[in-house]
């Protein structure tokens, strides 16, 4: 059958989905999209999988999705990052029995996309996305869509979709937000420009940014026109967000580890979900906050689960009539609720002058810990400082690094082509060419190749002489017969 296209495929392969969760890395694992499904999401996304790690490990493929496939669990796309067409689209044809369609991730912000050279640092090469496009449009089974970041001219940004558009995304997800808005500088995100964007193509478009309760999709959809919602950090900190609810975090972490159970996940998912689901708890008992960062079994993680639970429930016996929740929250901290992420002159405000209110230490900013202080180190460099105290952790100390001339990422001293050695492996294949600094002789190997078969060539058995010889005579033989 042909693949559905546009609205027909929103319409239904995703089943009109207006609720989503977005991809997350370490996330939105199998357990946590259950979980979410279960109260009010209609379609999610798996984490951002590396493309081509994907392609090249077995083991990243059974971990990341093969081992996850569940009926309950669709409609999923499953989101990559790349930027090689081939290696996206190989990936892609690994993963689309699995799913409903593939996203290509052209909205990543973070540093390490900026490494890796993918996210949204491909955002100005719109002649390699057309081709990663276009490519994958045709040869892929399921539909593909992106998830992309806008410009700071919305002009710009409408041009840009309408080129992912007309390249063969079936559906595009607009994250408000432009790629240097990001932790304490994100602000709010722009509406205007997802409204703009909806308006000039004609595929499905999903909002992301500032949502966290329903009434924000709600309004969201009203004043963009957008197809559908998805959110990140509003349904972390409140799985039932699209419900409309606004329950216990203790019994959204009681059926979250009971899915967990079902279907387990690394511990570190375990322990970053409950973070944030008991943030505004957290703040209130501290040592619970350091028994779950210690914890080393799930079980462990549920017994913190059942002293959260009661101490909450004995703060509620004791609660006095009219008492109001603290902090500015809009509710009591045991209830699932949205957070807020201050901007970086809030946060200095929140953690004082010093940086020692209420005995509890600040974030330190760059400089203070570029000093050397002990004082004012992470724990885990003032453990590395106990260990080697003449150990020094000034950046200006710290050997510079030249540059690979392909990726960003450190290259060889002594690389023949000043690239690192994955780079360099690749331009040394293409070009069977030798790099003694990386200790690739492709162009020694071949050349060796060459010579052994040759003087393979060259040697022959008695037997074979003697036979060859026999041959000879016999054409001759015939030869002359055949001219009398």
């Amino acid at each position: 059958m042909p693949k559905l296209r546009g609205e027909a495929f929103w319409r239904e392969t995703l089943r009109s989905a207006h609720y989503v969760v977005a991809p997350m890395v370490d996330q939105s694992e199998l357990a946590w999209r259950l979980l979410s499904r279960r109260h009010g999401a209609q379609l999610c996304y798996t984490p951002m999988l590396h493309a081509q790690v994907f392609l090249r490990d077995a083991n990243y493929r059974r971990e990341n999705l093969y081992g996850e496939a569940c009926p309950e669990d669709r409609p999923l796309i499953v989101q990559f990052c790349a930027n090689d067409p081939e290696v996206f689209v190989q990936a892609a044809l690994l993963a689309q029995d699995y799913c409903d369609a593939i996203d290509l991730n052209l909205g990543c912000p973070q540093m390490i996309a900026k490494r890796g050279h993918y996210g949204a640092f491909l955002q100005e090469e719109w002649d390699l996305l057309q081709r990663m496009i276009l490519l994958a449009n045709e040869k892929l089974s399921v539909p593909i869509t992106c998830k992309i970041r806008v410009f700071p001219d919305i002009d710009k940004t409408v041009k840009y979709a309408q080129m992912l558009e007309k390249a063969g995304c079936q559906l595009l997800t607009v994250h408000g937000r432009t790629k240097e808005q990001k932790g304490p500088l994100a602000g709010v995100a722009s509406w205007e420009h997802i409204q703009a964007v909806r308006k000039a193509v004609n595929i499905p478009v999903f909002a992301n940014g500032n949502i966290q309760c329903l009434s924000d999709v709600e309004e969201c959809i009203r004043k963009t026109g957008v197809h559908g919602v998805m959110t990140a950090e509003g349904n972390l900190h409140n799985p039932a967000l699209f419900e409309g609810r606004n329950p216990l975090v203790w019994e959204m972490a009681e059926e979250y580890l009971e899915i967990v159970q079902k279907y387990p996940c690394p511990l570190s998912y375990v322990r970053a979900h409950l973070f944030k689901l008991w943030h505004h708890t957290l703040q209130v008992y501290q040592q619970l906050r350091e028994e779950l960062a210690k914890v080393k079994t799930l079980e462990g993680i549920v017994d913190v689960n059942r002293e959260l639970k009661l101490r909450c429930q004995e703060e509620i016996a004791n609660q006095k009539e009219g008492e109001k929740p603290k902090e500015g929250l809009p509710f009591f901290h045991w209830i699932c609720q949205p957070y807020i992420r201050p901007g970086p002159k809030e946060r200095c405000k929140e953690n004082g002058a010093s940086g020692t209110e209420k005995g509890v230490r600040g974030k330190r900013t760059l400089e203070e810990e570029e000093d050397g202080n002990s004082e004012l180190l992470s724990k885990n460099k003032q453990k590395k400082k106990l260990r080697n105290p003449n150990k020094s952790f000034d950046p200006s100390l710290k050997p510079k690094y030249a540059k690979c001339d392909q990726c960003g990422n450190p290259k060889g001293n002594k690389c023949v082509f000043n690239m690192c050695r994955g780079c360099c492996k690749k331009r040394a294949f293409k070009e069977t060419a030798d790099c003694p600094g990386h200790g690739l002789l492709f162009k020694t190997k071949y050349e060796k190749s060459l010579s052994w078969q040759h003087s393979q060539r060259g040697i022959q058995s008695p037997e074979m002489s003697q036979r060859g010889v026999a041959e000879v005579g016999e054409a001759v033989v015939l030869k002359e017969d055949g001219d009398s």
